[in-house]
């Protein structure tokens, strides 16, 4: 489909990228009462699901998947969730393995290509007999995981009827070269200290896996990725990585209605994550790029996100196509 018209207009102050990213990943807030449940995986780890409800009865539900050590508390997640709730739609937020303030089962835990657990969540959700039209939501890595999901899958269960993307990261090497650079290095060094602290857990864990001085190796994020996420979950290394679970290359085949959000002023995102060509070569993708928005930080009125109220828009206008 052709790139959509952004109409996103924020407020002066927050037309920063710095301010709008900042605000909304430290400032701001959102009230929302979930319930937990945890489930096995087929390898006998967990992950915990948080739940939040419609007041009215409902046959519709909403996947929440979080960014790179996120969780499902985070506001950008609750935001969208409440958001959700109030229109008649229940809302499943995922944490990811290791994500929910205890450290999971197993050595290898999530990544942007991890799939395999978005199915097993899927399929739990299916399992319910009670939803009819799922819809999904990424942010960040976890919108990088589901358009590789979409894309990958050979039978997307029909039950999911729309999905909605925003600040992926679709080319990852290109992502972490931008985040590694000198005008992100608060951001950049916030992720690693959080990613070094859970490694350090599973170095203790895991002895024969990882060693001390490998943990004090890494330097910066692709270190990381070198040193623990391609050896802990089958890759040769940290490029091999992101060149397999970059969702660039799996844009082509989503056959079910999707909705890309990112901003033109995301410091995170290389020129390579605004995939113009293939939005246009593939009718069910539609890509909005505004010209503010920063990384995750589409301030607007009401404490009601700019893509919190897109995606509750594009799910409704392409019901009533």
């Amino acid at each position: 489909m052709p790139v959509i018209e952004s109409t996103y207009k924020p407020a002066f102050y927050f037309k920063n990228r710095f301010v709008s990213t900042v605000y909304s990943g430290l400032v701001r807030r959102v009230k929302l009462n979930q319930e937990r449940e945890r489930i096995t995986l087929k390898d006998n780890d967990f992950l915990d699901l948080d739940w939040s409800y419609s007041t009215e009865k409902t046959n519709k539900i909403i996947i929440l998947l979080h960014g790179l050590e996120g969780n499902s508390k985070r506001p950008y997640i609750t935001g969208t969730a409440k958001l959700f709730n109030l229109n008649g739609v229940d809302a499943l937020a995922v944490n990811f393995r290791g994500c929910s303030e205890e450290d999971n089962l197993s050595y290898h835990t999530y990544h942007s290509g991890f799939t395999t657990d978005l199915q097993e969540v899927i399929n739990h959700v299916l399992s319910k007999n009670k939803y009819d039209e799922i819809y999904i939501k990424g942010i960040s890595l976890g919108a990088n995981l589901l358009l590789k999901y979409l894309g990958e899958t050979q039978n997307v269960p029909k039950e999911i009827k729309k999905a909605i993307a925003v600040s992926v990261p679709c080319d990852l090497y290109g992502s972490c070269k931008e985040i590694s650079k000198l005008k992100n290095k608060p951001y950049h060094d916030r992720f690693l200290k959080s990613l070094l602290v859970a490694l350090s857990k599973k170095q203790e864990k895991f002895p024969d896996k990882l060693t001390i001085e490998a943990v004090k190796s890494i330097k910066n994020l692709q270190d990381f990725d070198n040193v623990y996420t391609s050896k802990a979950h089958g890759f040769i290394d940290a490029v091999d990585y992101y060149t397999k679970c970059s969702a660039l290359q799996f844009l082509p085949n989503i056959k079910v209605p999707t909705l890309i959000i990112n901003a033109l002023n995301d410091s995170f995102l290389s020129p390579e994550c605004y995939p113009v060509k293939e939005a246009k070569q593939n009718q069910e993708l539609y890509l909005e790029m505004p010209n503010h928005g920063g990384h995750v930080g589409f301030i607007d009125k009401k404490n009601v996100y700019y893509n919190e109220r897109r995606a509750l828009e594009f799910i409704k206008t392409m019901l009533n196509t």
